[in-house]
């Protein structure tokens, strides 16, 4: 009996001095306590209209110098290409790309040019864009133009590792909707933003997959997305731009500066599918928000920074962007350098060769964006 008093008495201290330490430790609301989701849910509705300004200033040099600006040639439900006027020291005129139909300006200049300049001003309207997943649309797309947009280019081969990865991706779904989603949610998961990349990356997604490799930029990734769908007769294409202005949901990385756009070159991407029409996507500023919104690098596309913007950029985007051209492999015209693979930055050549596009400072270029009130 001592022996039980004994062993009961040493279980009631140990249960007090658990209990008293209990007392101790404040209550904690769960509840209150976990971050609250930020929101992000851009929905069209209402346009806005802004002038983007692009100004260079060339170095003297001798020989010919020659410069190519982008201009605005999407026309669509969620942008409007309107009016380019522009100034220069140098012969210039406005061209397009006979492939993809990518407008821009080209400017040459002699070398009896004392300070070569050009400065294009476009005006365009944009909006958000989002998709009502419950309605169908009435699309018109031909079948040849919806076979164009899977074709190979350059740099998005569709045969080989980007095939077996996307096979591998697709598994277990049965429509169109839902193999999208599944490669889409493959580059979410599979890859990451890499800052140290140079400018919005090259998009050489071939090599990204057999090296694995799978850090890198919007030319990076929302690529490897676009080829990844080709691969498995999804039209999709890539759509290359520029951020105008800051984001109205306070994502500081899903926005520009629009005072100096040096940088602020953004790519996203599109998917036809049958009933919606062409369809945003943007996985590849998930991954920016996750490597580059908060100090710590974010791992889950379900933290509650994250999650709203994973979910919006599948299916939409926010009109704070707008868009260049959809051309890959362009052969500028009058150049003497080799194609391009896409065409987002000032471009410049002289007798030494091509500029550095992805230095806006030893380039001397300057891109400003201003939004004009009704």
């Amino acid at each position: 009996m001592t022996t039980v008093h004994a062993l009961a008495r040493r279980n009631f201290l140990k249960n007090t001095a658990v209990a008293a330490v209990s007392a101790a430790i404040p209550a904690i609301n769960f509840a209150q306590s976990a971050p609250a989701e930020r929101q992000f849910s851009p929905q069209p509705g209402q346009w806005r209209t802004f002038e983007v300004t692009t100004r260079v200033d060339m170095a003297k040099t001798p020989g010919t110098t020659r410069v190519w600006l982008p201009i605005p040639s999407v026309n669509s439900n969620w942008q409007k290409s309107l009016e380019s006027s522009f100034t220069s020291n140098g012969a210039a005129e406005l061209t397009a790309d006979a492939q993809y139909g990518a407008r821009m300006l080209y400017v040459e200049f002699a070398d009896s040019v004392n300070a070569p300049y050009v400065e294009l001003t476009s005006r365009i309207q944009t909006q958000n864009r989002a998709v009502n997943w419950a309605q169908t649309q009435t699309t018109t797309e031909d079948a040849a133009s919806l076979k164009y947009w899977t074709q190979p280019t350059a740099l998005l081969p569709t045969d080989g590792i980007v095939r077996k990865t996307a096979m591998e991706a697709i598994k277990g779904a049965q429509t169109d909707a839902e193999k999208v989603q599944k490669l889409y949610n493959w580059v979410v998961d599979n890859t990451f933003r890499e800052p140290k990349v140079r400018g919005c990356g090259e998009g050489d997604i071939k090599t990204m997959l057999e090296t694995g490799n799978l850090g890198g930029k919007c030319a990076d990734l929302n690529a490897l997305f676009v080829g990844l769908c080709r691969s498995v007769g999804l039209p999709a294409r890539d759509v290359y731009g520029l951020r105008v202005a800051p984001s109205a949901f306070g994502y500081k990385e899903l926005g520009g500066n629009s005072a100096s756009l040096k940088g602020a070159q953004h790519c996203r991407a599109e998917v036809f599918l049958k009933g919606q029409g062409w369809v945003g996507m943007d996985p590849a500023d998930v991954a920016k928000v996750m490597r580059q919104e908060t100090p710590e690098w974010i791992k889950s596309p379900k933290n509650a920074l994250v999650a709203p913007v994973n979910k919006a950029l599948f299916g939409g985007w926010e009109g704070n962007w707008m868009a260049f051209n959809n051309a890959h492999d362009l052969s500028l015209p009058h150049a003497k350098g080799p194609k391009l693979g896409f065409l987002m930055y000032p471009t410049a050549e002289n007798d030494s060769g091509r500029l550095d596009s992805y230095a806006p400072d030893s380039f001397k270029y300057q891109i400003s964006a201003k939004e004009i009130k009704a």
